[in-house]
């Protein structure tokens, strides 16, 4: 309490025109205080929105990737749809691919319709191919032009000739379902 006092006698004491001078001196401390809190404020408020998203831009970078990969998948798939033709099936595709063995069995499988589009299968023996036929086969059926999808596969090894196989696939081709009916 005496503090004060004596802070305010001494404020009498000043002569008008210093009194006036400091008056303007501590206002002006007074409002750059004010201004620097908030500016401070706001600062922390910028830091906090920073930190944020930069927390979810980490977390959305890999589902970026995903996305990114599941779309080129996806654009890859439907250029080879679009690029089927109405009369291709998977013994022409086989006999397309210019490899074959002894002989080339093929029983077609029941296809399947999923998510808007139908799969042509068929259980595929194929015997007498080298291992290199073999390799190059399935390489030309899954990176093809063409929708195929390779269900399962078998290589065994002939006991007559160690240096040929018998390769037996289940193929499904990939068609558009066919468009119902508009009702």
């Amino acid at each position: 309490m005496r503090f004060i006092e004596i802070l305010r006698e001494r404020w009498q004491d000043l002569d008008p025109r210093t009194r006036l001078w400091s008056g303007y001196a501590l206002i002006v401390l007074l409002a750059a205080a004010i201004g620097w809190s908030a500016l401070n404020t706001r600062v922390q408020a910028s830091e906090k929105k920073r930190a944020a998203r930069e927390t979810m831009l980490k977390e959305l970078m890999p589902l970026k990737v995903a996305y990114q990969a599941a779309r080129q998948s996806s654009n890859m798939l439907s250029g080879r749809v679009a690029s089927l033709k109405p009369d291709d099936s998977l013994a022409k595709i086989i006999e397309d691919t210019g490899i074959k063995g002894k002989s080339v069995k093929i029983a077609p499988l029941k296809g399947e319709e999923r998510g808007g589009f139908m799969e042509d299968a068929a259980d595929i023996r194929i015997d007498g191919l080298t291992f290199n036929e073999a390799i190059n086969l399935l390489y030309r059926l899954e990176k093809g032009s063409r929708p195929l999808v390779i269900k399962k596969s078998n290589l065994k090894v002939r006991y007559d000739d160690p240096t040929r196989c018998d390769l037996s696939l289940i193929l499904a081709l990939i068609r558009p379902a066919p468009s119902q009916g508009k009702r």
